[in-house]
C-alpha cells in the first residue's frame, strides 16, 4: 500500500486561512500587484486580509462611497477594469488607497442570508491587458467558495 500524500489538499482550519490562501493564490495566478478580502462596515470598506500584507495592511480602511467595489457591488461598474481611467464608473474614484489604482478586478462576498459581506478584489498601479478579464470565473468561483464559508 502506497501513503497518501494530501497535504496540499487538506481542508483549511477556518474560514480565515481559507481567505489568506485564497488572496495568496490569486496573486500567484492572475497576478496584480496587491489581493484582499474585505468587510463593508458602512460608511467603511476594512481589509481583513491581502497579500502581499505590506502594501494593504489588515485594519486599512477606505471610505465606501470612494471605494471601486461599490460601483461594482451596485453592479454601476463592471467587474473586471484593465483601464480604471477608461472606465466610467471608476474614472473620477480618488480612493485614498497607498496604491494608485489603474486596474481593478473585484467579486462581491456574499452572506448565507443574501447580504453583502465585502468583497474578494485585486487592484494594479498599472493598467492592465484585456486578456485579465478571461481571471474572473477563476475569481468569481473563489469568492462564491469564500462566501460559503462565511461564519455565521
Amino acid at each position: 500500500m502506497f501513503p497518501l500524500v494530501v497535504d496540499d489538499v487538506v481542508p483549511f482550519e477556518d474560514w480565515t486561512a481559507a481567505a489568506r490562501a485564497s488572496v495568496a493564490f490569486l496573486h500567484r495566478t492572475v497576478g496584480l500587484d496587491v489581493w484582499m478580502v474585505t468587510h463593508v462596515e458602512e460608511p467603511m470598506q476594512v481589509v481583513l486580509h491581502s497579500h502581499p500584507q505590506g502594501l494593504m495592511p489588515r485594519g486599512t480602511e477606505v471610505p465606501w462611497e470612494r471605494s471601486f467595489c461599490r460601483p461594482m457591488v451596485s453592479g454601476l461598474g463592471p467587474r473586471v477594469a484593465t483601464v480604471a481611467a477608461a472606465t466610467p464608473a471608476y474614472a473620477d474614484l480618488q480612493t485614498g488607497l497607498p496604491v494608485r489604482v489603474a486596474a481593478y478586478l473585484g467579486v462581491p462576498l456574499i452572506t448565507r442570508t443574501g447580504e453583502v459581506f465585502g468583497t474578494l478584489c485585486g487592484v494594479s498601479s498599472r493598467a492592465q491587458p484585456r486578456t485579465l478579464a478571461r481571471h474572473l470565473p477563476l475569481v468569481e468561483m473563489t469568492a462564491r467558495m469564500l462566501s460559503t464559508l462565511l461564519p455565521d
